[in-house]
């Protein structure tokens, strides 16, 4: 058996789009990145099991395996961040993928160039929250949110949805919308499943 070494500089893509994984290859090679592309998911689960590349970035429909499944395989087993893509994403798709490893999440469709620059970003920043949910003051513009907000935020980023919420809570989940779409404002998220991201990324 070929024991695991993980290379700062490689990155692994999986993806079903020909076209898109290679117009991301092409651009962190232009940034000295070593890519290796695979079009299913078995295929990269064999060859992380030799060679463990800096980073993954891994779409959530690649073939021959279920991309959250493959993600919890992943993110258990290797010491690499993880950035996940998935289309139509949810809050729920979103809080998943971060609690099962992934370093960050990103919302297709997306622009190669985007993936390029989060890829750039994990390299930089530890990864990990080994499915905690993080403080919520510690986001960036988290100092802004009243305390209700935080208490709201803090319910979304566990993966609770609006009613929930509200039932934890003690508000209507009329009341929790307002609340999201105000926090969403004030951190600069585009979408709620953007806003978990962040909240998770504030953490590594």
């Amino acid at each position: 058996m070929v024991e695991s070494r993980m290379v700062e500089q490689d990155v692994y893509i999986a993806d079903a789009d020909l076209a898109f994984r290679s117009a991301v290859a092409s651009s962190l090679e232009t940034h000295g990145y070593h890519v290796t592309l695979f079009s299913d998911g078995q295929s990269l689960l064999a060859a992380t099991r030799h060679h463990v590349p800096g980073c993954i970035v891994l779409d959530s429909e690649v073939s021959g395996t279920l991309g959250n499944d493959l993600l919890g395989e992943l993110g258990h087993r290797i010491n690499a961040p993880i950035v996940m893509m998935a289309g139509g994403a949810n809050v729920e798709m979103a809080v998943s993928a971060m609690k099962k490893g992934a370093k960050d999440f990103m919302v297709k469709p997306c622009i190669a160039d985007a993936v390029a620059g989060r890829v750039q970003e994990a390299f930089a920043e530890k990864r990990g929250t080994n499915g905690a949910v993080p403080n919520v003051v510690s986001v960036p513009g988290g100092d802004r949110l009243t305390p209700r907000e935080r208490e709201v935020l803090q319910k979304i980023s566990a993966g609770a949805s609006n009613k929930e919420a509200g039932r934890q809570l003690g508000i209507s989940p009329r009341t929790v919308e307002v609340h999201r779409a105000r926090i969403m404002e004030k951190i600069g998220a585009r979408n709620t499943a953007d806003l978990v991201r962040i909240v998770y990324s504030a953490a590594f």
